[in-house]
């Protein structure tokens, strides 16, 4: 009984060593590489830069008070469609005390010359009518008593405008009633009933009451690396993607490329805009940000393989062409010229023809 156990023992041993040579062996044998197999085929290719910027109307106004004063009534809200000379809002005004205590003055005086003109032209008058004084020194009187009442319907004006901010003589051009200088959609009103605001000047921008833009006229706006600026010229078409919303793509033509580049995080760039031409029915609004592709090269029917095909050695490009593949897979190594790529596909000038098969990225198993 023993024996057999021992007999059994040293079988199993030797099975375990087999075993585990075996196993060793395998791990030692080099692994079939297999690749995946890619066509050569013809593509159209095109090279595209993505600038990154937003939507703006073309003309967007602010609208800003021609007297300070306080708000005193707003008649439109943001989003309300506005006509030129339509008005917004209105302002009262808070007169400064030394301008109105001299057109008081101003008025007091034009009263009392009136006084004095229409006595003066009542006496004239008499003495005329019994004929003592000639036709000329009447008409001198008649002269200055118009003169006299100008005077007073003027400083009375000046005194209403100094109170009111409205002119006596053309109420309908009143500085105090804000009114759209443009058709367009009213985007904000920033201020609200009894805030202050101020005139604009030399010394300040004064205060904005409302900001009307022409919502059916838009552009793009954004900024383009130097690198690629180049590349491109006004006329080309763009097309605009908004972030806001999916699956929605709007032609455009860049209209401007700036002169001039603004160095932004360690790069130059440049400012480009495009006219947009927005679909019948579609909203946009201002704002919205938004990419713009633009093609910078194209090329139609080139033999093309996949970029992940190539081999770069220095100045040199390289792919592996499909000789066989069975039992096993070989290639031959074959150098190529490249042309254009768009990121995936590159175009290859000479050195493959359509319909040869190359080695692509190698498959994990």
């Amino acid at each position: 009984m023993k024996k057999v156990f021992k007999w059994m023992a040293i079988v199993l041993l030797g099975a375990l060593f087999v075993g585990t040579f075996v196993f060793l062996y395998q791990k030692s044998r080099p692994k079939e590489q297999v690749y995946e197999i890619c066509d050569v085929q013809l593509s159209d290719l095109e090279k595209k830069t993505i600038v990154t910027g937003k939507i703006e109307p073309r003309d967007e106004v602010n609208i800003k008070p021609q007297i300070s004063g306080i708000v005193s009534e707003i008649y439109k809200v943001a989003g309300e469609t506005v006509k030129k000379d339509e008005v917004i809002a209105k302002v009262k005004v808070i007169p400064d005390m030394g301008s109105l205590s001299s057109a008081e003055n101003r008025v007091r005086l034009a009263e009392i010359s009136l006084s004095q003109a229409q006595t003066d032209f009542e006496r004239m008058q008499k003495l005329y009518d019994e004929k003592v004084i000639s036709a000329e020194d009447y008409e001198k009187s008649g002269v200055v008593l118009r003169q006299a009442q100008a005077e007073l319907a003027a400083s009375k004006d000046a005194l209403n405008i100094q109170r009111e901010g409205i002119s006596l003589s053309n109420a309908k051009m009143s500085t105090t009633l804000i009114r759209s200088t443009i058709d367009g959609l009213i985007l904000d009103i920033p201020v609200k009933v009894g805030n202050s605001v101020i005139l604009s000047n030399s010394f300040n921008d004064g205060t904005t009451i409302a900001t009307v833009a022409d919502m059916s006229n838009l552009i793009f706006r954004g900024n383009i690396d130097e690198t690629e600026v180049g590349r491109i010229v006004e006329g080309m078409p763009v097309v605009i993607t908004v972030g806001a919303l999916q699956d929605l793509r709007l032609n455009a033509q860049l209209e401007y490329i700036s002169p001039k580049g603004i160095e932004t995080n360690g790069a130059n760039q440049f400012e480009i805009k495009a006219a947009i031409t927005v679909p019948e029915g579609q909203t946009l609004r201002s704002g919205y940000g938004a990419n713009a592709e633009i093609v910078l090269s194209r090329v139609s029917q080139a033999i093309s393989v996949p970029e992940s095909a190539l081999e770069f050695v220095g100045d040199s490009t390289f792919v592996y062409l499909l000789t066989d593949s069975v039992p096993r897979q070989s290639f031959e190594r074959r150098a190529v010229t490249t042309g254009l790529s768009d990121g995936i596909r590159i175009e290859v000038k000479s050195g493959l023809k359509v319909g040869e098969k190359v080695r692509g990225i190698l498959k994990l198993e």
